[in-house]
C-alpha cells in the first residue's frame, strides 16, 4: 500500500490492533480494574496510517455494594455524535449555581449500577491539551502573519501593567515567556474563589503578581496562558473558540472538537468530579508530575514528600459532566487558552498527523520545527513553545526521542508525538472522576507508552 500524501488525512489501518497492542490494551484495562479512571479512549497514529483506534472502560465505574455510581444504563448512550457549529453556540450559565445548567445531569438521574459504555466517537475534557490543540497553533498561526514572539505582552495588553511601578519586571515579560512558561508568573491560582465574572477573572489574572524574575526558571503557568490566550484574541479580533474552529478544527476534519459541548450529548461525556459536599478528601496534583501546581482547596495534612495535596473541590456543588473541569475556564464560560476544549481520541489523531506532517495542511514546516524544539533558556527548562519535550523520568516513557514533543491534561489526557519515529500516541481519561485522589495515571502513562513502542518493534 502506498503512503498517503503528507497533507491528507490519516489512512485507516487498525484491523489487527487487538493483536498487535494486546499488551498495551491490557495496561489499560488493568488500570481501570484498579480505578485508575472508569474511561479510556486511545488512538496511535504511525507513518501516516491510524494504526489503533481503541475505547476502554464506561463513563464511570461500575458500582459496588451501597457505592455511589451515576449513569445508569438506560440512562446515558454510549458514544458522542458528530455535531455541526450551529449547535456549539450556547449561553453561559452560573457556575456557583447548586442548580445543574441546562443539559447537566441531575442527581435524580445518577441510578444504581453501572454506567453506559464509552466508545471512539465518546467526547472527553482535554484540560490542559487545549494550549497545544488550540492555543498554541493558533500563536502558530499568527507567527505566520507576522506575530512577534518577543513583543512584550503589555504591547498587547497594556493591563498586564498592573502595578508596573512597583514591579518593572513587568515590562519585561514576552509572548515568548507565556509559551514557554517562563514569564516568572505563579502555576496556578484559585481566581474563581473571589470572581464572579470572566471580566473580574481576568483582571484578577492581569493583576497577579510575578513570582520569579523572567526568564530565570520555567513554572508551568495556567495564568500564562490565560493572558497569552486575551493577547492572541486581541491580536487575532476574534475569540479563541471562533478562530480554531474556522483555522484549525475545520481544516484537519476535527468535526468533534469543541468548547461547551452542546447540552443534548452532556449526558455522553465522562463525568470529570463530583463536587457536591462529601467530605474532604486528599489528592494530588497530577498534570505536569510530582510538583504540579494545586487544583483545589488546601488539603488538612501537610503535603507529603514529591507531590502537593488537594481536597475534593465544591466550587460548583455538582456532578461535573459534559461541561470543564476547571474552575477557572468556568468562569470564562468555557472558552480559555489552559483548558477547555472537548474533543475524541480519533480527532486528536488527526492534529497529531498533520503535526507529524510538518504542520501540513494548515502550518509552514519551520513553524513547527519552531514552537516543538525545546527553548534554550532558562537553563535545563524542558519547554518548548506551548508544547513539552521528554525529560528523565518522563510521562512519554523511556522510547520517546529527545526531538519529541507532547502535553499532558489535567483530567488524565494527554498526547506524545515523536518525529523520528513518526508515531503519534493520544491517551484520553476521566481520571478526575469522582475526585483527584487517585495518582495511578502517573505510572500507566509511561508503561502504556512503552508497550506501544515494543509492539511496533
Amino acid at each position: 500500500m502506498p503512503a498517503p500524501h503528507p497533507s491528507s488525512p490519516p489512512l485507516y489501518s487498525f484491523e489487527h490492533q487487538d493483536e498487535v497492542f494486546a499488551r498495551a490494551f491490557s495496561i489499560l484495562q488493568e488500570a481501570i480494574a484498579q480505578r485508575a479512571f472508569p474511561a479510556a479512549s486511545i488512538a496511535i497514529t504511525h507513518r501516516g496510517r491510524l494504526i489503533a483506534l481503541k475505547a476502554l472502560g464506561r463513563l464511570t465505574y461500575e458500582s459496588r455494594s451501597g457505592e455511589f455510581a451515576p449513569g445508569g444504563k438506560d440512562e446515558i448512550a454510549s458514544g458522542a455524535p458528530s455535531f455541526s457549529r450551529s449547535l456549539r453556540e450556547g449561553g453561559a450559565f452560573d457556575v456557583r449555581s447548586t442548580t445543574p445548567p441546562a443539559g447537566a445531569p441531575s442527581f435524580a438521574s445518577f441510578a444504581k449500577g453501572g454506567s453506559g459504555a464509552v466508545t471512539p466517537t465518546t467526547l472527553f475534557d482535554l484540560a490542559s491539551l487545549t494550549k497545544v490543540v488550540a492555543t498554541t497553533p493558533m500563536a502558530m498561526l499568527l507567527y505566520e502573519r507576522g506575530l512577534d514572539l518577543d513583543a512584550p505582552v503589555s504591547a498587547l495588553l497594556p493591563e498586564f501593567l498592573h502595578d508596573a511601578e512597583k514591579d518593572l519586571r513587568r515590562h519585561n515579560v514576552t509572548l515568548r515567556m507565556l509559551l514557554a512558561h517562563s514569564s516568572g508568573l505563579s502555576a496556578y491560582e484559585k481566581l474563581f474563589l473571589k470572581s464572579h465574572t470572566r471580566a473580574e477573572l481576568l483582571q484578577a489574572a492581569f493583576a497577579t503578581p510575578l513570582a520569579a524574575n523572567p526568564a530565570t526558571r520555567a513554572d508551568y503557568s495556567d495564568i500564562g496562558f490565560i493572558i497569552l490566550g486575551i493577547a492572541l484574541e486581541r491580536l487575532a479580533d476574534e475569540s479563541l473558540d471562533r478562530f480554531c474552529q474556522r483555522e484549525i478544527f475545520a481544516p484537519l476534519g476535527m468535526t468533534n472538537t469543541t468548547f461547551n459541548p452542546p447540552t443534548a450529548i452532556r449526558a455522553q461525556i465522562p463525568p470529570t468530579a463530583d463536587e457536591r459536599e462529601c467530605g474532604k478528601e486528599e489528592c494530588g496534583a497530577e498534570e505536569c508530575g510530582a510538583g504540579a501546581p494545586a487544583r483545589e482547596m488546601p488539603a488538612p495534612q501537610p503535603p507529603s514528600s514529591g507531590s502537593q495535596q488537594e481536597v475534593r473541590s465544591t466550587f460548583r456543588n455538582r456532578i461535573i459532566q459534559g461541561e470543564v473541569q476547571d474552575e477557572n475556564t468556568s468562569i470564562l464560560n468555557g472558552v480559555a487558552a489552559h483548558a477547555g476544549l472537548f474533543s475524541t481520541a480519533e480527532d486528536i489523531a488527526k492534529f497529531a498527523h498533520a503535526m507529524l506532517n510538518s504542520g501540513r495542511p494548515i502550518l509552514r514546516p519551520d513553524t513547527v520545527a519552531l514552537f516543538t524544539r525545546r527553548e534554550s533558556a532558562p537553563p535545563a527548562t524542558s519547554r518548548a513553545l506551548g508544547w513539552d519535550t521528554p525529560s528523565a523520568p518522563s510521562q512519554s516513557g523511556k522510547y520517546f526521542a529527545p526531538t519529541s514533543f507532547g502535553h499532558l491534561g489535567y483530567t488524565g489526557t494527554s498526547l506524545w508525538i515523536d518525529p523520528v519515529r513518526q508515531l503519534s500516541i493520544t491517551l484520553l481519561t476521566n481520571r478526575t472522576w469522582p475526585d483527584c485522589s487517585n495518582q495511578i495515571i502517573k505510572q500507566v502513562r509511561p508503561k502504556f507508552h512503552d508497550a506501544v513502542i515494543e509492539a511496533l518493534k
